[in-house]
């Protein structure tokens, strides 16, 4: 499919999105529940199927939670360091210990998109958001991975839940504008472009959105 602007807007939109993935997992949700600070991709290696939760017939126990909330924690202290194969052992054992872990789930998903393993990371920024449906961060990571499979619709559609959810977050309408620019929706995208100016003024990839679709 052709694109909707040139190849060097194209290249220069993939850099971007290279970059948010690792904004996105640096960002400090101050107050979230979500905070795992920055996560460094390792190499990439053969991609492995998230561990499935067993299924049980009763409700998880105490312990279990108590016990996975002890693995996250664990994991997470892991991922800031950059040991992402220890973190993702960890969280895969507090995901399995409680599958409705929802710190968990998200920093495994963050893991897997730092690894380009986005089939994975959406099924678990989707069962993250499920739980959280308030929650900004979740849909935000689903939309990047998204859009780093061309699943543009799909990342436009999180991205506008987002928005309503959070208008106050930056990197959420940089993002929308990306993916309404890709979409070939230019009045859609500066809106997003300029909005996100509006909240951060130094926003290079805002600013340089905004300079293309001629906002």
């Amino acid at each position: 499919m052709a694109s909707p602007f040139p190849e060097r807007g194209v290249a220069r939109l993939s850099q971007i999105w290279q970059l948010l993935v690792l904004a996105l997992m640096g960002i400090a949700l101050c107050g979230c529940s979500f905070d795992l600070g920055s996560l460094m991709p390792e190499k990439e290696k053969p991609q492995e199927a998230p561990k499935a939760a067993a299924a049980t017939e009763s409700a998880v126990s105490a312990g279990n939670v108590s016990e996975a909330q002890a693995h996250t924690a664990k994991a997470q202290a892991l991922a800031k360091s950059g040991e992402t194969a220890a973190a993702l052992d960890e969280f895969n054992h507090a995901v399995g210990l409680d599958p409705y872990n929802a710190q968990a789930l998200y920093g495994r998903a963050l893991i897997y998109q730092g690894k380009n393993q986005h089939d994975f990371a959406i099924a678990d920024f989707s069962a993250a958001s499920g739980l959280n449906p308030q929650k900004v961060e979740p849909l935000l990571g689903r939309a990047i991975s998204y859009l780093a499979l061309g699943k543009v619709k799909e990342a436009a559609a999180d991205l506008d839940e987002a928005s309503e959810a959070d208008p106050h977050n930056a990197q959420v309408w940089t993002t929308r504008g990306q993916a309404y620019e890709r979409l070939g929706d230019r009045t859609k995208a500066a809106a997003s472009y300029t909005k996100a100016v509006s909240l951060r003024p130094r926003d290079d990839a805002a600013r340089s959105g905004l300079a293309r679709v001629g906002g």
